[in-house]
């Protein structure tokens, strides 16, 4: 009889212990983003892939004498354990933040996380039972996918348009779902600035897709990072700010502030608040105490809504540079333009596949993620995500034409020994706006 990880009862997997681990477990995959980080640290590539804040415009004494002070006022509370719910004085600053986004509410129902992404984490693990339905925008937040299939969740996602999800379509999946017997957990989405599709929800559609979810008692879980980094018109107030108890809204810091404190919050009804520092209890026991007393140090000290205006330029900047650059080196394509965020969502022609394209595009020194990591199906291919929050206008410019270069090379050898005929083309047929077809 051979042991249960050995090599011969379970193929040539090279794990020892692979058939101990819990069912859940197949679930978990290495993201395409993350995959790309050890590329795109490399020097000579310029990398439109990961959505990494550009840190450098945050004044480092600002940060600094933050630090400082805490460790000399508050130096034994700094480097104790803490709350399981989070620091009351952050928590109270934190309703300060969330009002610049018309929500109102009590401090009592902040709970602090190790990021917004942990509180997603938490959420789920809340929530999810295996073979449970969550449903969400199509594409959708990467690593969203990887939590909610961790959780043994199918997910099914609901086409966006310009404006955002659709709300009839909507409608059509929650009623195809519910005939089918299937049990929907709850909405997960991104309706300001969207990662990865850079449009933003608008009002009509947000009170319409609440008034969907109060009919049909389902959930809305509301992933808020970009919402304050708009570059001209101020977007729509947040979903919960009109809707209290039925929805769960998620904030950070890792985008107006630096990731690296790792703070984020979840604003709750009180029920789920209870279960949510329960679960973050269990979890970590407390948020780091040190990080937030720095970030409310910040706040109480610094100019945040100035910093804030600060981050909105550089990336306003930075963004008008990709458009700009799109349109000189790739004028057939079609892309979105955000009003605000990180990310462009490109639009390959049909025959291209932006994953199978993407060592080529490595070789010749730019990095993307392709759409497939957007989507729990598969779908994307002919997407492309590009981030330009993080490189200079510059290396932007150059990561455009690299990556142009790598499209045209594409399409040219496809033409050779395909016959697919030429982009100018393919376009005249199939395209007339700017926004991609399978966000329709």
């Amino acid at each position: 009889m051979t042991d249960q990880g050995s090599p011969t009862s379970q193929g040539n997997n090279l794990d020892r212990w692979y058939g101990h681990y819990a069912q859940r477990t197949t679930g978990l995959a290495a993201s395409e983003v993350r995959a790309l980080f050890a590329v795109a640290s490399r020097p000579e590539v310029v990398s439109l892939a990961g959505g990494m804040p550009f840190v450098s415009a945050l004044p480092q004494d600002l940060v600094v004498g933050a630090m400082d002070r805490v460790m000399r006022e508050q130096g034994d509370v700094a480097l104790q354990y803490g709350s399981g719910q989070g620091v009351p004085a952050l928590r109270e600053q934190i309703l300060d933040v969330m009002a610049l986004e018309g929500i109102s509410g009590s401090a009592d129902d902040v709970v602090v996380t190790t990021g917004s992404q942990h509180a997603l984490e938490l959420f789920s693990k809340l929530f999810l039972d295996p073979g449970d339905v969550v449903l969400a925008e199509g594409p959708s937040y990467v690593t969203a996918l990887v939590i909610f299939r961790s959780y043994q969740a199918e997910v099914d996602q609901i086409p966006m348009d310009e404006h955002g999800l659709i709300p009839e379509a909507l409608r059509e999946h929650i009623a195809r779902l519910k005939s089918a017997g299937r049990t929907i957990k709850f909405l997960y989405t991104v309706p300001t600035f969207h990662n990865p599709a850079g449009v933003t929800l608008t009002w009509e559609r947000r009170l319409e897709i609440l008034e969907i979810a109060r009919a049909n008692d389902i959930l809305v879980l509301e992933d808020n990072p970009y919402g304050l980094l708009y570059f001209g018109e101020k977007p729509p107030a947040a979903m919960r700010s009109v809707e209290r108890e039925g929805v769960v809204y998620l904030g950070t810091f890792s985008k107006t502030l630096a990731p690296g404190f790792r703070v984020g919050w979840a604003l709750a009804p009180h029920a789920i608040r209870e279960k949510l520092i329960l679960a973050n209890e269990a979890a970590v026991l407390s948020p780091s105490s040190f990080t937030q007393l720095v970030v409310s140090e910040y706040l109480r000290d610094a100019d945040w809504k100035a910093q804030i205006d600060t981050f909105r330029g550089v990336y306003r900047e930075r963004k008008e540079t990709m458009i700009s650059a799109l349109e000189e080196y790739l004028p057939e394509l079609s892309w979105t333009n955000p009003n605000g965020g990180f990310y462009v969502w490109l639009t390959l022609p049909s025959y291209l596949d932006s994953k199978a394209m993407l060592p080529r595009a490595v070789t010749e020194l730019v990095a993307y993620t392709p759409g497939t990591a957007f989507y729990a199906d598969g779908n994307g291919r002919q997407n492309i995500r590009l981030s330009f929050c993080y490189p200079t206008p510059e290396r932007i410019r150059v990561g455009i034409r690299r990556l142009a270069a790598v499209i045209n090379g594409e399409m040219d050898l496809l033409d050779t020994f395909a016959g697919t005929g030429s982009l100018s083309a393919v376009q005249k047929a199939g395209s007339s706006a700017n926004i991609p077809t399978d966000l329709r």
